[in-house]
């Protein structure tokens, strides 16, 4: 009964966390403070991961808890590695990264919403500002239409920083910050001087 009761409960997690449909299959294994001790392994991404061990916990352990007489189990799952294939993070080094680019990917997750982990460049970031004055026809979109066509592969942000209106006649002027910034390599000044020149030219 013991046995049932671990392997329902850890079923109903995995069928929780990954779908109602989801394969899983236990294999008898060893771990020293269990017996009889099993490891699950689920079916995702057209291969098997094993995702967590378990068991029967062995009667001197319960009764040196001065639990005697009774009966347990006990679990141990990664957390980091559940997440790793829930939202497809490739590394586990990341979880102890403090890099905004990844942590902002999950403050606002809700649960069971769909995400993606979207990888992000490790090379180091170009920053360069652009001001000009706009008129009336000024579209904010377009701008960044702009942006996007020249230099899409290498701009990872563009975040309007400071506004100015002249008290003389009242033209606006706007100050743009680009953020630059290779997924493969560390893009060199002249690279970054010129796509930032043809974004100029185009306004």
């Amino acid at each position: 009964a013991i046995e049932r009761s671990l392997k329902s409960k850890l079923e109903s997690l995995m069928q929780h966390l990954f779908g109602s449909n989801l394969q899983m299959r236990w294999s008898d294994t060893y771990f020293p403070f269990t017996h009889p001790s099993y490891e699950l392994e689920i079916y995702w991404d057209d291969k098997w991961l094993e995702v967590l061990g378990s068991g029967v916990m062995r009667q001197h352990i319960l009764e040196t808890g001065g639990e005697a007489g009774k009966a347990g189990y006990a679990f141990g799952l990664g957390l980091e590695r559940l997440a790793m294939i829930l939202y497809s993070i490739p590394d586990i080094r990341l979880f102890w990264s403090r890099d905004k680019r990844f942590i902002d990917q999950f403050l606002s997750l809700e649960e069971n919403s769909p995400l993606t982990y979207k990888p992000f460049s490790l090379h180091p970031p170009a920053i360069r500002d652009m001001s000009f004055w706009i008129s009336d026809k000024f579209v904010l979109n377009d701008f960044h239409e702009i942006v996007r066509d020249e230099g899409d592969e290498w701009i990872e942000n563009v975040e309007l920083v400071d506004e100015y209106q002249s008290p003389e006649d009242n033209r606006r002027s706007l100050c743009f910050r680009i953020t630059y910034r290779c997924m493969e390599r560390t893009l060199l000044g002249k690279e970054i001087q010129e796509l930032h020149n043809r974004i100029t030219e185009r306004l």
